[in-house]
């Protein structure tokens, strides 16, 4: 296996893992408190409609040119991996508390609670939350999957690597019937940030017409590199750290957000008891897709593309491009966890 399999593979498992851990236990909360039949049957109805969307969108994909393909997975992957990264770094610097699925289960499991009395049969509720639970927190891997896969002609590799995580996670889950709390979500999402960040500055560069010093053993610098800047980052962030975020510490994880694991129980439970619920799903749900993608910080997203529009310039120029987006991912690096940690003074 070539090295960049190897961080094809690693990147999908930890990636899947973390977003399989806090989809069980939105599964795991209404399942024990309302129906297991029903939570697993949704969560089985998303798991069906993210197999679909690998299959669509990987065979959509491939047909792209190369060049065309590169700069689409890149720009994406670098989106994705700077969310991943800047959320990583602010929670290890004490300016976000880190997430505790043990409150997101108590939590889940009072929502569900304040829904109504369940009716017998099926549980329209548990299927709900549980399929939108499942198929949010599953569309990111979507498309790391497809992204990774379908870029290296790799896609069969990246779905078995999601595979091998997700059932790592349920057999977890289903050993001990109980959110899994110990698993160090966040050094796995600053492994997989760091890893999507570096292949997808590498990628798109590539795209755009840049040429890599010693090609893709420039990989081998840039891995290392976005390594460290962030450790700095977290380091730096956590010693100039203001009063406010001394409490953030002690702080348990806010309920989730139209961009995070779920949406929020307060609006979930209103769009599911008033009329027209269909209707404040779908919308809630394109919500999800567009910040799932754009991310808390948007300036990142305009960043990336930015960043790539100029170095397509200078290599059409004949001028050595490469350099141009390792600086501007230091730049919108540290310019977002300065915007954040600004925001906690």
């Amino acid at each position: 296996m070539s090295g960049a399999e190897l961080g094809l593979g690693l990147s999908v498992f930890l990636a899947c893992a973390v977003e399989a851990v806090e989809a069980l236990t939105i599964v795991l909360a209404v399942g024990s408190t309302r129906s297991w039949r029903s939570a697993t049957g949704g969560a089985a109805g998303a798991a069906v409609v993210l197999a679909a969307l690998v299959t669509a969108l990987g065979s959509a994909l491939t047909a792209l040119p190369i060049d065309a393909l590169r700069v689409a997975v890149g720009g994406l992957l670098l989106i994705f991996g700077l969310q991943w990264l800047r959320k990583a770094i602010l929670r290890s610097a004490g300016l976000k508390a880190k997430h505790d699925e043990l409150d997101a289960y108590e939590r889940e499991q009072a929502a569900a609670r304040a829904s109504g009395v369940r009716g017998p049969g099926f549980d329209g509720y548990s299927f709900a939350i549980a399929f939108k639970g499942v198929l949010l927190e599953g569309l990111e891997v979507v498309f790391i999957v497809v992204g990774f896969g379908a870029n290296q002609h790799r896609i069969a590799l990246a779905a078995a690597a999601a595979g091998a995580a997700l059932v790592l996670v349920l057999a977890a889950g289903v050993a001990i019937r109980a959110p899994l709390a110990r698993v160090p979500e966040n050094t796995m999402k600053l492994v997989v940030g760091v890893m999507l960040s570096s292949f997808g500055m590498f990628w798109g560069a590539e795209g755009v017409g840049a040429h890599w010093p010693a090609g893709d053993a420039a990989l081998l610098a840039l891995i290392p590199g976005v390594l460290l800047v962030s450790l700095a980052l977290a380091s730096l962030s956590a010693a100039s750290r203001g009063p406010r975020a001394a409490a953030v510490d002690a702080t348990p994880a806010t309920p989730a957000t139209p961009a995070g694991p779920a949406m929020a129980h307060a609006q979930r439970g209103e769009a599911l008891r008033r009329g027209g619920a269909s209707t404040r799903a779908l919308a809630l749900l394109g919500v999800n897709v567009w910040e799932f993608v754009v991310g808390e910080d948007w300036q990142t997203a305009l960043a990336v593309a930015s960043a790539l529009a100029f170095t397509a310039l200078l290599a059409a120029s004949g001028t050595p491009a490469w350099w141009t987006m390792p600086a501007a991912v230091l730049v919108v690096l540290v310019r977002s966890i300065r915007r954040a940690a600004a925001g906690l003074s």
